[in-house]
């Protein structure tokens, strides 16, 4: 029975409708098995005629089930119904487009979501900030051990003693 649970037990989805049935002959067909409350063929918006299903609505659960035994397989204008009970009418929205609920029945789980969303965009902006912070006092370090190294050279150059002493360094390094 888990299955059974977004079906609607007294809404019949009537497929396999001719061409020529209508509300009116389909509301005929089926009154026998009890109190219809509603009939809908709904239309294809460019030919404006039905898109060969319906819905039957009965007032009792129990005119449903035998309207549903006694009329899924059998013919109608020449063309062999299906029967079943309809599943929950799906409208617009919700978060996959579609939903059997309005839109505004997951507004919670929605500003949950934003501040969750937005706690992450801050969280991310801070690793940002601490990255570039980071980076920037590298380069820094990078560009002082840079000119220590230039203020070195300078110094070797104008100094001929030390520039002795580096070529001694050098030749014993080999």
């Amino acid at each position: 029975m888990a299955m059974m649970q977004g079906v609607q037990k007294n809404t019949l989805y009537v497929g396999g409708l001719a061409e020529e049935v209508n509300e009116s002959i389909l509301h005929a067909a089926f009154i026998p098995f009890g109190d219809i409350k509603d009939v809908k063929t709904p239309l294809d918006q460019a030919t404006q005629k039905h898109r060969s299903f319906g819905f039957v609505t009965f007032l009792e659960r129990d005119d449903a089930a035998s309207a549903m035994d006694n009329m899924d397989g059998a013919e109608l204008y020449g063309r062999v119904l299906t029967v079943n009970y309809a599943l929950p009418e799906r409208i617009k929205g919700g978060e996959q487009g579609w939903a059997a609920q309005p839109i505004w029945a997951d507004a919670d789980t929605w500003f949950e979501r934003q501040q969750q969303e937005e706690e992450m965009r801050r969280i991310e902006a801070e690793n940002r900030a601490a990255m570039q912070a980071a980076e920037d006092l590298h380069r820094k370090q990078v560009a002082e051990q840079r000119e220590g190294e230039k203020e070195e050279e300078v110094e070797i150059r104008d100094d001929p003693m030390a520039q002795a002493e580096a070529e001694v360094l050098q030749q014993s390094n080999q």
